[in-house]
């Protein structure tokens, strides 16, 4: 882990859990559905991020103090999040001191929850979920649950890091992503990927409070969004929209 950042621990870390990752991004996908994940599964916080790389920032709850990049949890799961948008140049280092720090506490699986750009995004029905994974039998698990696999393409942003740093040092991981909006909040796309995540694994909650809160959700919403727009840009963001091309 860095020396610039630090994760401190408030309460004793569990062993053998699940992390996900809902860090600002298209559509604030995993933003949205990680808030309602700790709503609904009445998660506390266990550890958080301290570095001076964020600029002088802090997040007030009940007017109190806390670190914008914290770390929820119970004897199942954990879950990291940011409530501001990370810049570019310190994302690299903020992602792998969370996922080291993570497998130095023996998590067996990490997932990221994201947006995937859908320009057609109001005329779509059915929102459909697309996922990649750090290796052959994590995309084999996937695909046997159902879940549309992202085969060619780009990814940017948080879950790009996460994916391939997880595949380096060989951590199973897989990223979840969900059609969005590109410019607004999405809760309903952050619906559709709880549902996903509940086939995969056995983190599952009601999502009826979160598409009953759909519109307050977005308007409490849109100065993050606005930021993490600024920032994705930085990230080359639109080049997901591109499609790759290999040289065999």
């Amino acid at each position: 882990m860095s020396e610039e950042i630090k994760i401190v621990e408030k309460k004793e870390i569990p062993s053998g859990t699940i992390m996900l990752f809902g860090f600002p991004d298209i559509g604030l996908v995993g933003v949205i559905a990680t808030s309602h994940l700790i709503s609904e599964l009445n998660l506390t916080e266990v550890a958080y991020l301290d570095t001076k790389l964020l600029p002088p920032l802090i997040v007030l709850h009940e007017g109190l103090p806390h670190s914008p990049i914290r770390i929820f949890g119970n004897h199942n799961i954990l879950l990291a999040v940011s409530e501001t948008a990370i810049s570019a140049d310190t994302i690299y280092p903020i992602m792998y001191a969370l996922i080291d720090w993570g497998k130095s506490r023996n998590v067996k699986l990490m997932i990221s929850l994201s947006g995937l750009p859908a320009e057609d995004r109001q005329d779509l029905e059915a929102l459909k979920v697309f996922a990649a994974a750090s290796n052959p039998d994590m995309l084999k698990m996937v695909k046997e649950k159902g879940v549309e696999i992202l085969n060619e393409g780009y990814m940017v942003g948080p879950q790009a890091i996460m994916l391939l740093r997880c595949a380096k040092i060989g951590l199973p991981a897989m990223t979840l992503m969900a059609q969005c909006f590109v410019n607004y909040p999405d809760p309903e796309a952050a619906a559709e990927i709880l549902k996903s995540l509940a086939n995969l694994t056995e983190v599952k909650v009601d999502i009826a409070k979160l598409l009953e809160k759909g519109e307050e959700i977005r308007l409490k919403a849109r100065d993050v969004m606005k930021r993490t727009q600024q920032e994705m840009s930085k990230m080359k963001k639109t080049q997901e929209y591109d499609i790759p091309v290999y040289v065999s």
